[in-house]
């Protein structure tokens, strides 16, 4: 006999392990399938010479007491125990350009976010002023971005575009630039991008902006504690190869690439969604449904290097830098030339334990293409299924490496001299890690011209499989968390997951 759960999670990923834990806090039976090495998806850490690397999560925004990942922390009973730094409050992000030696601050606080802008754009505090009153008024019509409330879209925001936006608010093109200068958090191409993705993203990290002490994977090591307080399984290693239906199209139980069965009652996938789809089988699924799915572009992927530095070589800072080689590459820095890359690259810091005021590690990432790695598509390679992909591959990310470090010596000189050991991670390891489609960073292209294309329902046409993550609406930290508290909203009702969440218990 197989043991049947009520709800069977495929994927640990952010969307997968919230799911499970206010599922399991309802009192339901729960199983959570992975099938790598580490839990976690874009949460996944690294260890290169004793220190600890992020893959994906770098800062978080909204942690600050009755903000909205406070909150939603909260309830999963794990905020108290997360070990968090707060970054430079008069400037977490600074936003640079070739031949300009200012950092312009993206300030924490609204108030602090116009004052510490106006130092360098006088002539501009009313239009910042209305900048940060748009932003947050944005982000109070989103369903559930403050927790509780309306469960519907305003589709007129949803067709807002982030470049008219900006240009309707300054005719200043740096201003824009600077306002515009860490849409890396969504990869974006600021042309078409509805101005909803940069409203949610900037403003969680406008209200407070932490970061992960020790890395992002102390949350869901935090949440795969709580998870097992309550009783849910939780497997690695089991790598979901298909889905069992009966008769009525009713799906019954999942099968794993070791043989194993699992059977359950509901299903929520967290993993890529044309993987979800190939599980389903297209057949079952309107093929109407599937062209739009399948029309979608992938967010761009990315190139990262991880500097493992000398004792006390390098000043520390509590803040991320975004580089520009010109103010024009703000609007769609994804789009770059492949022989004047890097032309774009965000920049954090690791403070040292043992020499404080200097940097640990520093991690640089640019964008990159799928399309640079394309002839290595068919290698796979991750800590549990390790494959070599040759010299070739070797000498591509060694040439990149130089490159990027040739690029970060024109802010940093000499820290060629600061750097005990380097490591690097392509679009493959993204891939190959965190299962995303072609390694991409954040799901999918929004464009306000069509922003409901890119929406897709937390719930199936397969009446007891639900969806949550990245690639199911927004992405990030908060993004992913919301979706998950809407996709259990869907299998527990609405009206329980507000009690709960207003309560707090």
């Amino acid at each position: 006999m197989v043991k049947e759960y009520d709800i069977l999670v495929i994927g640990s990923g952010l969307g997968g392990l919230v799911s499970a834990l206010v599922l399991a806090k309802e009192g339901l039976s729960v199983c959570v399938l992975e099938k790598n090495n580490q839990y976690g998806g874009n949460l996944q850490t690294f260890s290169r010479d004793k220190l600890i690397f992020d893959t994906g999560v770098h800062y978080l925004g909204g942690l600050s007491k009755g903000q909205n990942l406070h909150r939603f922390f909260s309830y999963l009973e794990i905020m108290n125990d997360l070990k968090l730094q707060k970054m430079d409050e008069d400037g977490y992000d600074r936003i640079s350009f070739d031949d300009d030696s200012i950092e312009y601050p993206h300030a924490q606080g609204y108030q602090n976010f116009v004052e510490q802008l106006t130092k360098y754009f006088p002539e501009e505090k009313e239009n910042l002023e209305n900048y940060c009153e748009e932003i947050q008024y944005v982000c109070s019509q989103f369903p559930r971005y403050n927790v509780v409330g309306n469960d519907t879209y305003n589709e007129e925001i949803l067709h807002l575009n982030t470049k008219r936006f900006i240009e309707s608010v300054t005719q200043n093109k740096k201003l824009q630039s600077v306002l515009l200068g860490s849409n890396f958090l969504y990869a974006g191409d600021s042309e078409n991008v509805p101005f909803y993705v940069h409203a949610l993203t900037v403003n969680s990290y406008i209200q407070s902006a932490y970061k992960c002490v020790k890395g992002g994977s102390q949350i869901s090591k935090l949440l795969i504690r709580k998870l097992r307080q309550y009783g849910v399984e939780i497997h690695k290693h089991a790598e979901v190869s298909e889905f069992v239906f009966n008769e009525n199209n009713i799906l019954k139980s999942v099968k794993t690439t070791a043989g194993k069965q699992y059977a359950a009652k509901q299903f929520i996938s967290n993993i890529e969604i044309r993987s979800t789809i190939k599980l389903i089988g297209e057949e079952r699924l309107k093929r109407s449904f599937l062209n739009r799915v399948l029309s979608w572009k992938p967010v761009s992927s990315c190139f990262s290097i991880y500097l493992v530095l000398k004792p006390q070589y390098l000043p520390g800072f509590n803040y991320n830098i975004y580089h520009y080689s010109s103010e024009d590459l703000v609007w769609n820095a994804f789009r770059y030339r492949k022989e004047a890359w890097p032309e774009t690259y965000m920049l954090s810091s690791t403070p040292s334990k043992d020499y404080p005021g200097f940097s640990e590690s520093i991690t640089a990432i640019s964008y990159m293409d799928f399309d640079e790695v394309k002839q290595w598509e068919n290698t796979f390679n991750t800590v549990a299924d390790e494959h070599e992909r040759g010299e070739k591959y070797m000498m591509f990310k060694l040439e990149k490496t130089e490159k990027m470090l040739d690029a970060l010596e024109k802010r940093i000189p000499n820290l060629r001299h600061a750097i005990h050991k380097i490591y690097t991670s392509s679009p493959l390891s993204y891939r190959d890690y965190i299962g995303g489609f072609e390694g991409n960073m954040y799901g999918y292209m929004k464009s306000s011209d069509n922003p409901l294309k890119t929406m897709v329902s937390p719930r199936t046409k397969i009446d007891n499989l639900f969806l949550t993550g990245q690639s199911v609406n927004m992405h990030g930290i908060l993004g992913v968390t919301i979706g998950a508290f809407n996709t259990c909203a869907e299998i527990v009702g609405k009206e329980t997951i507000d009690n709960r969440l207003t309560k707090g218990i």
